[in-house]
């Protein structure tokens, strides 16, 4: 790639918006969130803050069993007790028993069997919040308890647990010629385990009943058009019966994609005639919502003597849990993206999605794509240790770029700077190593009251290369809709993309600022009665409700330019705004843009869908993803060889990022990111023993804290634009929690010699493997 076609952006300076030439507003400025300052003092409102008049609140009964048959539920005692208003079982859904993104396979209510453990069976609304727990603790349900299926591979032979089996998806991937074969054969077999995404608030939602026999839902959707849609279905009534207002989202990585705690809220409130509230307990939200897919991947890599692949051949399993959710999309992605961000000429994948009586599956951020990622670059350390081959050196030789072609046949049209990204971590100074002195001690794996001894400690350097699809993919309709208006000088937003974290408030009010010269840009709140956006996933609405935002914002833009071009006797496209002012080219006009807009009402509605993709064909081929992200990182690891504790001294960054929108925000993204991968590479894990979830709590699911966060350094930023993508930006989170549990697996297989097949890494694995 030549120097023109990218820019790498000094990371340090841009990422602060330190240098000289950076806008205060506007794309590329470093513009803080608008409701940062009400988060930051306790004051902003989430889901659990609501209140209304008259209201109640709901509890749910759910199932201590993995698997069983639902002899009896007996709900009287329930009813009877004093302050207790409705109790709501299967029997009283009114419309559709159950409900599914893509297979409409999960039970409002469980009823004649039991599919996972925390399954809600019933549901109560009394009024006081003790009174509604009491109450479903009341009722009486005789199970039959049954052997659950938890291992994936013996589901494929189980007895099914849904009408139509076990086995969700199979792509089988067929890509070149399979007697293909390389002078070095590496093989492996890896397990990822359950990452929960354990958002800061755990779900609440109130329901309100409407005059007309309809119902309002305020709950932190991510995806309000289709919950509304499934709710109303449940429901049985029709969709504009049905309105979801999104509240304040505290923060989200797909966990709120579930309507499991909305529809029950909805049934007690049309029951009751009153306001119902939920306010899921931690415990709650570990059993009920989806986490990330469990994965058993099976690798055999071959390559010629100069370490060049030839040929990758892999099985893929996901645990889907006990219901499809978004199963059979995170399979499309670990299939496509098996072989990684390399050339490989032939390739041969096999990929399936079982259902078991494991805890769901779903949308996490990098689904599909961080499993296995974690184990194709587990294979290139092999082949490097095989080849004795510098891990980076090996990497760089088989580099995708852009004109290859992917496994599935599809043509990289995007950039992908992939070993422009590569070298520059590679080349990034390496942290000092830490002085053994008693000052230091706390730089030790463990912390300062470890056991660990100085001595006992070996640092270890890893690489790993990780790719992102964005967007939906096969055929996905990606569109998204956009009102601006302007009227008294002030701008307004309307669009129905979802703030989840990710910033698009912010960079609405960007997109304005720079279009049209207003300062003040307000972003109304999210409810259904706006056109559909979609979900908040795979930085959608950076690219489809961003754009639909601009297209929206040029259309104001001339309807403002339009009558002073008329006056000059010049095209709109003759005329700027800048700094709030406009201009001709010839400086003949010029006058601010408040003069202008005094006393009109200007307004534009405007859409913006990708061009379309296609799904996988029966062997694993088509055009499936709109583009494609890419990451490269350095691990630093400092591990104690005798105890197994690992320490994260330094996570360097190279991020292909298409165009820097917000570059604090940026940096705060890609950060965020960094940490998550690291909790799923060294602590996060959803033990699930039998099916039963294990401590489903804060306390015994280890989150990375502050002090467990690494030190990120951003090393490079690749601004090379995507042409095909609004401001040419690509999304930035998803990418980095990919990467970074591969690279921190390698780098603790640098110091410690041992394979590290597994994530996250157990102790009795990160302990040096004898020598000689």
């Amino acid at each position: 790639m030549s120097n023109d076609a990218a820019t790498a952006i000094p990371a340090l300076d841009s990422l602060q918006g330190t240098r000289p030439d950076a806008p205060v507003h506007g794309l590329g400025a470093s513009l803080p969130s608008a409701d940062a300052p009400a988060k930051a003092a306790g004051t902003f409102p989430y889901a659990a803050d609501l209140w209304a008049e008259g209201l109640l609140w709901a509890a749910l009964l759910r199932s201590p069993h993995p698997h069983a048959r639902i002899v009896s539920v007996d709900t009287s005692a329930a009813a009877a007790m004093p302050g207790v208003r409705a109790v709501v079982t299967h029997a009283d859904v009114p419309g559709d028993p159950s409900y599914g993104r893509k297979v409409a396979d999960r039970p409002v209510f469980a009823h004649e069997l039991v599919r996972h453990h925390g399954e809600a069976i019933a549901a109560v609304a009394a009024d006081h919040p003790d009174t509604a727990r009491l109450a479903a603790a009341a009722i009486a349900v005789e199970y039959e308890v049954l052997e659950p299926v938890t291992d994936p591979e013996k589901a494929f032979a189980a007895e099914p647990l849904h009408p139509d089996g076990n086995l969700i998806r199979h792509i089988p991937l067929r890509y070149g010629d399979p007697e293909a074969a390389g002078e070095v054969v590496v093989e492996g077999l890896y397990r990822i385990g359950r990452q929960d995404p354990a958002p800061i608030g755990a779900e609440a939602g109130l329901a309100v009943p409407r005059p007309d026999g309809g119902v309002d839902l305020y709950t932190a959707s991510t995806d309000p058009h289709t919950d509304r849609d499934l709710a109303a279905a449940c429901f049985g009534l029709a969709p504009d019966q049905v309105k979801v207002v999104v509240t304040g989202v505290p923060g989200a990585t797909g966990d709120r994609e579930d309507p499991g705690f909305q529809i029950p809220l909805g049934l007690l409130a049309l029951r009751t005639g009153c306001p119902v509230k939920l306010a899921a307990t931690r415990e709650e939200s570990f059993l009920g919502h989806a986490h990330r897919h469990p994965t058993l991947l099976r690798y055999r890599h071959h390559a010629d003597a100069e370490g060049r692949l030839v040929k990758v051949e892999a099985q893929i399993l996901l645990d889907a849990g006990a219901y499809a959710d978004s199963s059979a999309e995170s399979l499309a992605a670990a299939v496509s993206f098996a072989c990684g961000p390399y050339v490989v000429p032939h390739a041969f994948v096999e990929g399936w999605a079982v259902r078991t009586n494991n805890p769901p599956s779903g949308h996490v951020r990098g689904e599909g794509a961080l499993q296995v990622c974690a184990a194709y670059e587990a294979q290139m350390d092999k082949l490097a240790l095989e080849l004795g081959v510098d891990p980076a050196e090996l990497r760089l030789r088989n580099a995708l770029a852009t004109g290859d072609i992917l496994p599935t046949g599809q043509t990289v049209t995007c950039p992908a700077p992939v070993a422009e990204l590569l070298v520059a971590v590679r080349d990034a100074p390496l942290p000092a190593l830490p002085k053994d002195t008693p000052e230091d001690d706390w730089l030790l794996p463990g912390g300062p009251e470890g056991a660990g001894e100085p001595g006992a400690v070996r640092r270890g350097v890893g690489y790993a290369l990780g790719m992102v699809h964005m967007l939906g993919a096969e055929g996905a309709d990606e569109v998204s809709t956009a009102t601006v208006k302007v009227h008294d000088g002030r701008a307004t937003v309307l669009c129905a993309a979802v703030e989840t974290g990710q910033g698009f408030t912010t960079l609405a009010r960007q997109i304005v600022q720079d279009t049209l010269g207003i300062d003040e840009v307000h972003v109304a709140p999210v409810d259904t009665d706006q056109p559909p956006a979609g979900p908040a996933a795979h930085g959608r609405h950076t690219w489809v409700s961003g754009g639909a935002v601009e297209r929206a914002a040029k259309m104001v833009r001339t309807q403002l330019l339009q009558p002073l071009a008329h006056k000059f006797g010049m095209s709109t496209e003759l005329l700027q705004i800048t700094d709030g002012k406009i201009t001709s080219y010839d400086g003949v006009l010029s006058t601010t843009v408040m003069e202008t807009l005094e006393g009109k009402e200007l307004w534009a509605t405007a859409q913006c869908r990708p061009h379309p993709t296609e799904p996988l064909d029966a062997g694993g081929q088509g055009d499936a993803f709109v583009g494609l992200a890419f990451c490269a990182i350095r691990a630093v690891v400092d591990v104690d060889v005798e105890l197994g504790s690992v320490r994260v001294v330094e996570m360097a960054v190279a991020q292909d990022v298409g165009r820097v929108l917000n570059p604090a925000q940026l940096a705060a993204r890609i950060e965020a990111g960094v940490t998550m991968g690291v909790g799923a590479a060294l602590t996060e894990n959803l033990r699930t023993p039998r099916g039963l979830v294990r401590h489903p709590d804060l306390t015994g699911y280890p989150l990375p804290t502050a002090l467990d966060a690494p030190d990120v350094r951003i090393v490079k930023l690749v601004e090379e634009r995507d042409v095909v993508a609004p401001f040419g930006a690509k999304p930035a989170s998803a990418v980095p929690v990919v990467t970074s549990p591969a690279a921190v697996a390698a780098a603790v297989r640098a110091a410690t010699g041992r394979p590290v097949n597994r994530l996250p890494i157990r102790p009795q694995a990160a302990v040096a493997a004898p020598r000689g």
